[in-house]
């Protein structure tokens, strides 16, 4: 997911993504892991390659963000989660009601035999407290067990913040977030993009700085691996410098010219980055593509993604 719900801030799916800017990522982050790390060939011949391996991603921890359908869920609620309850999916992580209050989504949620494990829910700028405990009342509601500030990365004028203080300001909030999430029996998470690795003025990065001075007993990555790589980071660099606090994936799929793919026609190796699964601490492997449904694409093609997807991680090996 690239955008906040609920809050006024610019989306960046609709953003053309030149090759050039790609290719120079790539360039940065196959010099640290090697090519074949990045660029390890067409993912739709993983499950093939990959059967080598033992292990593989336990289906019941296999999730869809919902945005990824969000319009066919619009227009058709109950028959939309039906078909995902049909493809295998057990849970979901939601991005917001779809017009529907906490009970409401919930039993339409029941009804379909799935449970919303994670929420995407932005906490407040400025931070309010009561308005976030509402939040987490809801998510109480919907029967989540986590809940994940979804975007952050740009100033009022759209650009990318390079200033180290509005990240450490960004830090004390989560772990406010965080304490109120754990009273509220919910673990708290933060999604990234990939502005939180763009270099700030003094030489660190956004990410670096939410890591280090957020408390990891109240605030976990979810980490999107697309974005990552987008970020010219390596998931992997990633994970090894936070050990045990990547416990949920967005699994997203890169095409050779930067955009979005279905998983398994894109460039990227999950199966050496879920290699690190126990040492990132992950729980949830979450399918995610931001464009599924929209132009050129159609509304229905989004549950085809949904199926590709969770058919890939169920027979991905590594």
């Amino acid at each position: 997911m690239d955008h906040q719900r609920n809050q006024p801030v610019p989306t960046t799916a609709s953003e053309p993504v030149s090759r050039r800017g790609v290719l120079r990522a790539a360039t940065v982050s196959a010099a640290a892991v090697g090519t074949a790390g990045l660029l390890a060939g067409p993912a739709s011949a993983a499950p093939a390659g990959h059967s080598h391996g033992r292990r593989r991603v336990p289906t019941d921890r296999i999730s869809i963000q919902l945005y990824t359908v969000r319009d066919q869920l619009a227009a058709d609620l109950p028959g939309t989660l039906a078909a995902l309850r049909r493809i295998g999916y057990r849970r979901v992580e939601h991005a917001g009601f779809v017009g529907r209050t906490a009970a409401q989504f919930r039993a339409a949620l029941d009804a379909a035999g799935l449970r919303s494990t994670s929420g995407h829910v932005g906490i407040p700028q400025p931070f309010d407290a009561a308005t976030w405990e509402r939040a987490l009342a809801d998510a109480n509601v919907v029967g989540s067990k986590k809940i994940v500030h979804p975007y952050f990365g740009r100033d009022a004028q759209g650009r990318p913040i390079r200033d180290p203080a509005v990240y450490r300001a960004l830090a004390r909030d989560l772990n406010q977030a965080g304490r109120l999430a754990e009273r509220a029996g919910l673990d708290f998470g933060y999604h990234n993009h990939q502005l939180e690795f763009v270099p700030l003025t003094n030489g660190s990065t956004g990410f670096e700085i939410l890591a280090g001075q957020t408390d990891p007993r109240l605030v976990h990555f979810e980490l999107d691996l697309y974005w990552t790589w987008r970020g010219a980071h390596d998931p992997v660099d990633v994970i090894q410098a936070n050990r045990g606090r990547i416990r949920q994936v967005h699994v997203k799929d890169l095409d050779v010219e930067g955009g979005f793919a279905d998983l398994g026609d894109g460039v990227i190796d999950f199966g050496r980055i879920f290699a690190h699964e126990r040492e990132a601490g992950i729980e949830e492997y979450i399918v995610e593509r931001d464009d599924a449904g929209t132009p050129p694409r159609a509304p229905a093609d989004a549950l085809d993604t949904a199926r590709v997807g969770f058919d890939y991680l169920a027979s991905l090996r590594y």
